[in-house]
């Protein structure tokens, strides 16, 4: 039966199926082949779509403009100081505008509810460009750079090293529960993906024959795994006071070339970006001056090797944001 994804929110990965999961992907290819051939498909010629940060974003913002542009349509951002947007005007009212205006809404900010709420009131698709729990748009470009290296998804052997309750671990445990990667979340105890999301996650792998297996043990975690994931350890929004605590709990858990060789020979290292793994960075130099670490979650060593397909993942935002846009707005 074909997919058809019109009209539809894309929130949370856990409302596709894995066959519209796979769809996605295969469109994102598709934009992707698009692009390097320089094949004009302004598709959506006509339309206007609005982009509403909160949380402010490199990759984001550039993914869904240039993704616009490219395919026809006019495009807004508003930053954080640029709406009333639960300050004088409620998000219901604000959603009930912008659904007016708007073909499409991106949301990136802080709450999963906000996005929900904008979707319930839009009336037009609504997209998740991230929120504290998930980070769906994220999802469809690692898989497509998993998929580009492997030539296959179903039955590889993923890890998310580090804080794995944040929400890249909470998506990346979701999408390959939902198309059959076997995945393990290593760090610490404390900071694992809430339990009731782990036990939905475990049920969905089983259906599709794959696993969801937490660790606290680094050599458990590495071992085996085609693809080593990691992310910042803290995250945008919280506090600078959490980094010596977060340093001491995820110190054990860097990914650095002890690990990828614990890995399948033809590992990959992957990784959301931004990343510290160098001083280059104010937050780099920072936390060096006051911790002593030169690099924090993944090494210098790994992030700039061969089996680093970190920029390719980037790359793949623009094109994924592509095809979930044109799937919802076609």
């Amino acid at each position: 039966m074909p997919v058809n994804l019109r009209g539809r929110n894309f929130l949370k990965l856990l409302d596709y199926s894995t066959e519209e999961i796979l769809y996605l992907i295969e469109l994102s290819k598709e934009m992707k082949r698009l692009k390097l051939t320089r094949t004009p498909h302004k598709y959506l010629e006509g339309k206007n779509i609005v982009l509403l940060f909160e949380k402010t974003s490199t990759r984001t913002r550039c993914s869904f403009e240039v993704a616009g542009y490219e395919l026809g349509m006019g495009v807004t951002y508003l930053d954080p100081g640029s709406s009333q947007m639960g300050k004088k005007e409620s998000i219901e009212d604000t959603a009930k505008v912008l659904g007016r205006f708007y073909d499409g809404i991106e949301y990136r900010g802080f709450s999963q509810e906000m996005v929900e709420t904008l979707a319930e009131n839009a009336g037009v698709p609504v997209w998740n460009g991230l929120t504290d729990m998930f980070h769906p748009t994220q999802m469809i470009a690692d898989m497509m750079t998993i998929e580009e290296n492997f030539g296959r998804l179903k039955g590889l052997n993923f890890t998310f090293f580090g804080d794995a309750r944040n929400n890249v671990g909470n998506s990346l445990m979701v999408v390959c529960a939902k198309l059959g990667i076997n995945f393990t979340a290593c760090g610490p105890k404390e900071q694992m993906p809430a339990e009731d999301l782990v036990e939905t996650c475990k049920k969905i792998a089983a259906e599709n024959g794959s696993t969801i297996t937490l660790t606290d043990d680094v050599k458990v975690g590495a071992t085996g795994a085609h693809a080593i994931y990691t992310d910042i350890w803290v995250s945008m929004g919280e506090p600078d006071s959490v980094w010596e605590e977060r340093i001491k709990l995820l110190s054990p858990y860097q990914v650095n070339k002890e690990v990828m060789a614990m890995a399948a020979p033809d590992a990959i290292f992957m990784h959301c970006l931004p990343s510290f793994h160098d001083l280059h960075t104010t937050v780099g130099q920072d936390i060096h001056e006051k911790f002593g670490l030169p690099e924090m979650e993944v090494t210098d060593e790994v992030f700039l090797s061969r089996q680093s397909k970190v920029f390719d993942e980037a790359e793949n935002r623009m094109h994924s944001i592509k095809a979930i846009m044109y799937a919802t707005l076609m």
